[in-house]
């Protein structure tokens, strides 16, 4: 009688927000995930990926694509052949949520069957974390309120704020809400999220403008299509929507000095790493960045952070309920709990 040598699990879940998520493609009140579990008799690893819209990911696309991979997955008792590893994975399927999940299942198996924790495996010690926290678009009052809020409940005088512009009602409200906000908060590390929400002739009639906000980061301006004119305009531009995995690292913009690493685009922890490393060789900064989703998603991403010059994981406080020995956060940085949910042997 043929068995499978693995047990694959996948669901999908939808956790309640605390307060509404908004930026400039829209708003959202739940974090909709698919999770993946690979037992193999012993143990169960675990991963978490978020479909994403912008790159036309559903929960039913995501599950359906990781349905496909199933049976490679699973193995058979009758062939004698090595179980399917995660450099399989990388060929098997294109980066993305899908492949993501799985990745990260098979990092926390391999994890408990060697007894080697994640952090060990890659030479890390795990440490308070830094992270930007977001202030999602809404008026300027209110985002410069949010933005004072952050800081007073920050053990430090500089602590990363992430502010989500490209609103609806155009780029003159969004040099507003960047004023009132520099105002509530003169010494905090700004970076600005726009998420594709700006247009070319924006930028170049307001360069003098921007510069005078002190910006350490501004995250994709424009869209991915239309973002040549960065190449000659001196700002601290990043790219998220404009750079998926290694291999485009190759043609990337020149106008772009940082790279924004997510874990659901690169398609998993594995080829994270190799994009970190790479982005480290062609002299890019990194950022490491995440959807919003719980503790089983930014636990991976977390121990990327470690290496990484910005760090932008503060998804499970959005939540209402993160998951059981998640990550802790505490006065703007990220702790490890004693026993993580995640990676630990």
């Amino acid at each position: 009688m043929t068995q499978t040598l693995r047990k694959i699990k996948i669901r999908a879940e939808s956790h309640r927000l605390i307060k509404p998520f908004t930026i400039s493609r829209g708003q959202k009140n739940t974090a909709d995930v698919v999770v993946v579990e690979i037992n193999d008799g012993s143990f169960t690893g675990r991963g978490e990926c978020v479909p994403y819209a912008r790159y036309g990911e559903t929960l039913e696309s995501v599950t359906a694509e990781i349905e496909t991979i199933k049976p490679m997955l699973e193995g058979s008792s009758n062939k004698l052949e090595r179980l399917f590893t995660r450099d399989d994975l990388q060929t098997a399927m294109h980066p993305g949520a899908a492949r993501n999940a799985i990745d990260c299942a098979l990092w926390d198996l391999e994890a408990q069957q060697s007894g080697q924790t994640v952090p060990d495996r890659l030479g890390l010690k795990p440490r308070p974390l830094p992270s930007a926290v977001t202030v999602t678009l809404d008026t300027p009052a209110k985002m410069a309120k949010a933005a004072k809020q952050l800081m007073h409940n920050s053990s430090t005088k500089n602590l990363p704020v992430k502010v989500k512009l490209g609103g609806a009602d155009g780029f003159a409200a969004d040099i507003g809400r960047l004023s009132a906000i520099r105002d509530a908060v003169p010494l905090a590390t700004l970076i600005v999220d726009v998420n594709e929400g700006w247009k070319p002739h924006d930028i170049i009639s307001h360069v003098e403008a921007l510069r005078s906000f002190n910006i350490d980061l501004i995250e994709q301006p424009l869209p991915a299509d239309n973002d040549e004119i960065l190449k000659d305009i001196n700002l601290p531009f990043c790219a998220d929507e404009s750079v998926h995995d290694s291999t485009d690292l190759s043609h990337l913009n020149p106008g772009y000095h940082c790279v924004n690493i997510k874990l659901d685009k690169t398609g998993g922890l594995t080829e994270a790493l190799k994009m970190h490393q790479l982005a480290r060789e062609k002299n890019l900064k990194v950022m490491v960045g995440c959807m919003v989703a719980s503790s089983l998603s930014m636990m991976p991403a977390y121990f990327l952070g470690l290496e990484a010059d910005y760090v932008d994981l503060d998804g499970p406080i959005w939540l209402e309920n993160d998951r059981a020995n998640g990550l802790q956060y505490s006065h703007g940085e990220i702790l490890l709990p004693s026993r993580p949910l995640w990676g630990w042997g």
